[in-house]
């Protein structure tokens, strides 16, 4: 599941990507809990309550789009699903390697075209039902089947030929073609016995009876719309229970406010919107009792165009700009803009300049366009791309088509994302320059425009996977909606036949080398048809206190990010400050990971390994 974050709207049309960002709030919600910054909210809250119970509160920007596995596509959602529910594989957390998870072992054919699966004889629902390979098959079934279960994950499925469950510890999957994503199946597997109840898949968001049944390392128990999500720790989780017994997810709108919370003790923990901005970030270094976490994202932030919104049978609907159809005038769009400047002033520092479609982070598919490939900024040339295109300057310095209409866009705008206000600014000063219009349209819901294809230009983002698979689908004539203005498995209405031809190539390779070459052919065909310009690689910036969460995994763990991981490793490891003792494997294990925690660096056995690959985008909402 990757997380993907449209342009960065609340993952725009409904693009879950955005990359939620963040958070923080870590305070245990009690009934009638005071919201924060109010003057009567109670005194700052401990890790530990009086009864004894530790409680990890995480400050989020970002909504829940479904509690359904098989809707959700947001960050924060899938970041969730990650918790409530087990995967096949998992990553480690130390460099991304696949580990153990639901399955402790698997095996190819020889022609690599039937996976078997060795289910583990220690995992159960939190119902007490014990999890076999019974309810993966029906997991992967039920995706083949209804086009509902496939909103979010489909893409990992549509080469399954036959899924079956041969006996309770075994799992088969044959294939159609070759597929090297069968150690990385980012597909959280839910009990058939609760699931199999459902009647539409397209319309069930898992929000109506508490808690859920799930066998990850914690338990979903009470939820509110744009308030809070309350989880608790699973004591029975395989791989050993998590130190805090309990952890919240709240909803802060205003960033500030998620920062002011922190500073007060109200929440153990904020990660912005996406990430903190530069200023919040300098002030809470000096905070007492408060640790700042700036490492290298998993996530890119880029400028996203409307191809023509359309459907599967190629039906087109939407309102986006007919003049962004011209490549010549994308590519002009995208000279104009200033990526030293974005760095250096927007970010001021804590990002590097975006190339390609997948981060520096993952070395073996980074990729970067060739010198007379690069589309540097050059206002001059992009000026003449704009003649070429026939949109000449008028007598009032405005760029007009053949038809005499001034050549303005409009952008979606992340109303909780301060770099889309900020960048939105420099767009509007540069492109008017070239005498192109821009208006920013900044929401609190960019996935409806999104999804209906009413928009020229948005802000996108995607957190990305340690298998690229996923975050690459989603560029694919197949990932396009079925009917129009409805939610689907695309970031931005791409569909090229040539970029399909190299996905189906890359998917089918298990030459970890070929295989990577291929992914950057891809990155290479998207970035020169123009449909997406990636503008920057921002880091994981985000804090935490220290009085209250002792140490926590970062994902890679030498420096890498605690919110928005591929896996569980930062809250199933986090250790409470206050009477923490023993380590935070929760005796399992064979992974190492790092806890990062009152300045010091602290290395632990994982059990198994530790896992962690997210994905979803954080354009509109950040789609993990």
């Amino acid at each position: 599941m990757v997380t993907r974050v449209p342009p960065h709207p609340s993952r725009p049309r409904g693009r879950l990507r955005v990359l939620l960002a963040s958070g923080a709030a870590a305070l245990a919600l009690a009934a009638g809990s005071v919201v924060p910054g109010n003057p009567l909210a109670p005194a700052p809250q401990e890790a530990h309550a009086a009864d004894g119970t530790s409680t990890l509160t995480v400050a989020v920007a970002q909504s829940v789009d479904s509690l359904s596995p098989f809707l959700a596509q947001r960050l924060l959602s899938t970041s969730i699903h990650r918790l409530m529910y087990d995967f096949l594989t998992n990553y480690d957390a130390k460099d991304n390697h696949t580990i153990p998870g639901l399955a402790t072992a698997w095996e190819p054919s020889a022609d690599k075209l039937t996976w078997t699966y060795t289910i583990r004889s220690d995992s159960k629902w939190s119902d007490g039902e014990k999890a076999t390979a019974e309810d993966a098959a029906w997991t992967f079934n039920t995706m083949m089947t209804d086009e509902g279960a496939a909103t979010s994950n489909g893409s990992f499925v549509s080469n399954f030929r036959k899924v079956t469950a041969p006996s309770p510890d075994k799992l088969v999957i044959e294939l159609k073609q070759p597929q090297a994503t069968m150690t990385a199946l980012d597909v959280p597997i839910v009990p058939k016995h609760v699931w199999e109840k459902v009647g539409d898949f397209s319309k069930f968001n898992n929000d109506t009876k508490f808690p859920i049944v799930g066998n990850g390392p914690f338990i979903l128990t009470d939820y509110k719309v744009d308030s809070y999500v309350k989880l608790k720790a699973n004591k029975d989780f395989w791989r050993g229970a998590p130190k805090f017994d309990e952890l919240v997810f709240r909803y802060y709108k205003d960033q500030d406010a998620a920062v002011a919370a922190l500073r007060k003790g109200e929440v153990s923990f904020v990660a912005g919107s996406p990430s903190l901005t530069p200023a919040q970030a300098a002030s809470l270094k000096s905070a007492e009792n408060i640790k700042v976490n700036d490492a290298p994202g998993r996530r890119f932030y880029a400028l996203a165009t409307n191809p023509g919104a359309r459907t599967k049978d190629g039906k087109k609907f939407g309102d986006g700009h007919t003049a962004l159809l011209d490549q010549k005038v994308r590519q002009a769009l995208f000279m104009a803009v200033d990526r030293t400047t974005i760095i250096d002033k927007v970010f001021q520092g804590h990002a590097i300049e975006g190339e390609g479609y997948i981060p520096p982070r993952y070395g073996s598919y980074f990729w970067k366009p060739a010198a007379g490939q690069k589309h540097a900024f050059d206002p001059a040339k992009a000026a003449a791309l704009l003649d070429e295109a026939g949109y000449k300057k008028n007598s009032d310095g405005k760029r007009a088509g053949k038809d005499g209409k001034p050549l303005d866009f409009r952008i979606l705008c992340h109303a909780t994302d301060p770099n889309d206000k900020a960048i939105g600014k420099y767009l509007q000063e540069w492109w008017g320059d070239l005498g192109v219009g821009l208006k920013v349209d900044c929401r609190d819901n960019v996935s409806d425009p999104w999804y209906a294809g009413e928009y020229d230009l948005a802000f996108d983002g995607w957190s990305v996977n340690p298998d690229p698979d996923f975050v690459m689908s989603i560029h694919t004539c197949a990932a396009l909606p079925a009917k129009a203005k409805e939610s689907a498995a695309t970031d931005n209405f791409i569909c090229d036949k040539q970029y399909d031809d190299l996905y189906a190539k890359q998917l089918a390779e298990y030459d970890p080398a070929k295989r990577a070459d291929l992914v950057k052919q891809m990155e290479s065909r998207l970035y020169d048809t123009g449909y997406m310009n990636v503008m920057a690689y921002p880091n994981a910036v985000e804090a935490y206190r220290t009085d209250q969460i002792k140490s926590i995994t970062t994902m890679p763990s030498d420096a890498g990010n605690i919110f928005g991981q591929d896996g569980y490793w930062s809250w199933w490891s986090a250790v409470p400050a206050a009477g923490a003792s023993g380590d935070s494997s929760g005796g399992s294990g064979s992974s190492t990971g790092v806890l990062i925690g009152v300045g010091i660096a602290v290395v632990v056995l994982a059990g198994g390994g530790l896992l962690f690959a997210m994905r979803r985008r954080s354009t509109a909402e950040d789609r993990e």
